[in-house]
Order: structure tokens, then C-alpha cells, then sequence
């Protein structure tokens, strides 16, 4: 089985890698490819059991970085500069661990190098299984079932973009099952040795994944990293804010 990833590819120039976060797909950080394409080339990946990309029972972070370093070796792509959201800014944190050569700037979106002690996806998990027990036979249907679990609206249309029709009824792009026997992994993280690829951590002042008390951990890890927080904006700052998001994340890259 290969373990390439589904992608997307487009512009010219240095690389750019967006990764997305959990449940989501190599389109959730679009509005940011649609304006660093102009400049760049860049790379946006559906990771392991997202989009369609492989489904497997295994996913934790070190073979979400080697699926990534699989991926840039086939494309022969170097001098990268990796953009992660949340689950994806650990996959980019680790991926910088595990091929430094590979990249040249490091940037992360609301997500510590820090194991997060709270499930925070329950509802999530409960209507996702819900809409599988249940099997819809239309869009509005399956998201009526993700109602009953889930009350965030953003939530439910976020996590909807991952339907598809089989045929017969709704079903999810994303392997849920693996998702939520993993989920422990993706809380989880394992300290890295200090990495000094140039890293810009980016919070939405709002959002509580990017805390003071996880100053620490990133300074020990990326001791040459820096931070800027983005005013009035949870944890979808890229997807509420995009064009202060970009602006930040151009300014590192002109001046780093």
C-alpha cells in the first residue's frame, strides 16, 4: 500500500506546505492558498484518514510526519516552509523534528508542542458515529443528525464538508473509527530535542490551545521561535481572519 498522500498543487516557487487539523481536508486552509499561490508554490495535503488520502488503523504523529516526508521526496521539494492548524501544527512540528532539512521556516497555527489533558471532541465523535449508525440519504438529513449532538453551527458545517454521498446513503470522508481510537495520540505529544528552524507560533486571542502556561514547553523545543496573537479570534483564525492571518505569516517570511 502506498502511504502517499492526496494533495494539491499549485503555483510556482519556493514551497509553501499547508496542514490541516483534525476532521478536516486539504481545502480548510484555502483561503490562505488562494492568496500564497500568487507567490508561491503551494503544497496542501489531505493527512492520513482525511479527504482521500489512506485510511488506516494506526495515526499518531510520527507517521503523520513520515507520510508528510514521503510526500516531499516524491515531489523532490526542498527549503519548505510548513504551515500547520492545530492537529496540523503538531504534524508540522513534528515533520520539522523528523526532516530539518526539509525546512526552512516552521509556522504554527493556535497548537502547542504540549499533551492537551481535555477531550474536547465528545459531541463531535458522537454525531459523526451517529450519522453512521443512522445513514442518511441526504446532505440535509445527515447534517439534521449532527444537530442532535453537536450545537456549535460552525461545528457542524466544518465537519460536514468531510460528506459524501456512496450511492446509498451519507457517509464521512475522514475514518472515524481510527480517529477516535487514536484520540489520546492526537491530545498527546512527546517533547522533541530543541529545533532552531526559524518558527512563528500565531494565537487566536479567543481560542485556549496556545496558553501562557505552554511558553515553556515551545521555548525549550523551538528556542528560536516567536509568537504574535491575533485580536478577537478563536481557535479558526485562519478560516475568521484570514487577511490578518496572511498578513502576519508574510511579514515572518520576508523577515526571517
Amino acid at each position: 500500500m502506498s502511504s502517499l498522500l492526496n494533495y494539491k498543487l499549485e503555483g510556482a516557487g519556493h514551497t509553501i506546505i499547508l496542514i490541516h487539523g483534525l476532521f478536516g481536508n486539504l481545502d480548510n486552509l484555502g483561503l490562505l492558498a488562494r492568496d500564497l499561490k500568487n507567490d508561491y508554490q503551494v503544497l496542501s495535503v489531505d493527512l492520513r484518514n482525511h479527504g482521500l488520502s489512506l485510511h488506516s488503523d494506526e495515526h499518531n504523529y510520527e507517521l503523520i510526519a513520515q507520510d508528510i516526508k514521503e510526500l516531499v521526496e516524491h515531489l523532490q521539494l526542498s527549503n519548505t516552509i510548513v504551515v500547520g492548524h492545530s492537529m496540523g501544527g503538531k504534524a508540522a512540528m513534528k515533520f520539522a523534528d523528523i526532516a530539518p532539512k526539509h525546512v526552512d521556516k516552521l509556522i504554527v497555527l493556535d497548537m502547542a508542542p504540549v499533551t492537551y489533558p481535555d477531550a474536547r471532541h465528545d459531541a463531535v465523535f458522537a454525531g459523526l458515529n451517529a450519522v453512521i449508525k443512522q445513514q442518511p440519504q441526504s446532505r440535509r438529513d445527515a447534517m439534521q443528525v449532527l444537530a442532535e449532538h453537536i450545537e456549535m453551527e460552525g461545528v457542524r458545517q466544518f465537519v460536514g464538508k468531510s460528506l459524501y454521498n456512496t450511492g446509498e446513503h451519507m457517509a464521512w470522508r475522514f475514518n472515524v473509527s481510527a480517529l477516535e481510537a487514536n484520540y489520546r495520540h492526537i491530545l498527546g505529544w512527546n517533547d522533541i530535542e530543541p529545533n532552531t528552524i526559524p518558527t512563528l507560533f500565531i494565537k487566536g486571542a479567543d481560542s485556549d490551545y496556545l496558553m501562557p502556561e505552554h511558553q515553556k514547553s515551545i521555548q525549550t523545543q523551538f528556542p528560536n521561535s516567536k509568537a504574535h496573537v491575533i485580536a478577537n479570534v478563536g481557535h479558526w483564525l485562519h478560516a475568521e481572519k484570514p487577511t490578518e492571518v496572511l498578513r502576519v505569516i508574510r511579514r515572518f517570511l520576508h523577515d526571517a
